[in-house]
């Protein structure tokens, strides 16, 4: 190619090819959010300069975080997404998931808690809406199933005793972890969280069923039943 023709070449492509560069000899933390933005975007948008959009969605959302777990209607109100846009920024918390969910399962046992955490995070802390997830364990404490009992509203997710021990009981589970999720934020377990509790333990209990834990996933942390002495 001659000078001539590196002159008209657009901007963006240099500075593609140097972020490309520097993801592969330094790693990802050499980047900043609107970078890992940017990166996102250039499959969905081959030319043009990615920049001003990458930043424009962080000061929208707030954070990379806040992007990444924004619904798709919302990311297509932003001017310049467009379908392909939303669609590739979608599918990071899926991916994401989904690799925390084969982590988390091929663990030996669920005592790799930070696992477990990673997975419950990314799937619960940004639902708008209550959402009561249960894992099922054999006798060695190794994941057998992992289910969405129910889903709620905004702050309050049904939860019948019933299904939960008739489910356990067909797949031959030996032990429970409950998970729940509060869209408020604060993992707080409520009175009525408390009760639900209580109230499945002693069903489980009379099977011969463990419940190790109630973890309550909230947006600004985790709390545990087991560790604040609720079971």
């Amino acid at each position: 190619m001659s000078g001539k023709e590196e002159d008209h070449k657009p901007h963006y492509h240099g500075h593609r090819d140097r972020l490309r560069d520097r993801l592969l000899t330094r790693g990802g933390d050499s980047l900043s959010d609107y970078e890992v933005l940017e990166f996102l975007l250039f499959g969905a948008q081959p030319r043009g300069d990615t920049k001003p959009l990458a930043k424009t969605l962080l000061a929208e959302f707030g954070s990379l975080s806040g992007v990444l777990t924004a619904s798709p209607e919302a990311l297509a109100r932003v001017p310049g997404m467009g379908k392909v846009s939303v669609a590739a920024l979608s599918i990071v918390p899926e991916a994401a998931a989904r690799l925390a969910r084969e982590q988390m399962i091929e663990a030996p046992e669920i005592s790799a808690w930070d696992k477990l955490l990673d997975y419950c995070r990314i799937t619960m802390a940004h639902e708008p809406v209550e959402q009561f997830r249960l894992l099922f364990l054999d006798k060695r404490n190794r994941v057998i199933a992992d289910e969405v009992q129910q889903q709620g509203t905004i702050d309050h997710t049904p939860v019948y005793t019933r299904e939960v021990v008739k489910r356990a009981l067909e797949l031959g589970a030996a032990a429970l972890i409950l998970v729940h999720n509060h869209p408020s934020g604060e993992p707080q377990p409520s009175a009525a969280d408390i009760a639900m509790t209580e109230e499945l333990r002693e069903a489980a209990e009379k099977l011969g069923i463990v419940i190790h834990d109630h973890l309550v996933i909230g947006r600004g942390g985790h709390a545990s039943f087991r560790a604040m002495g609720l079971l």
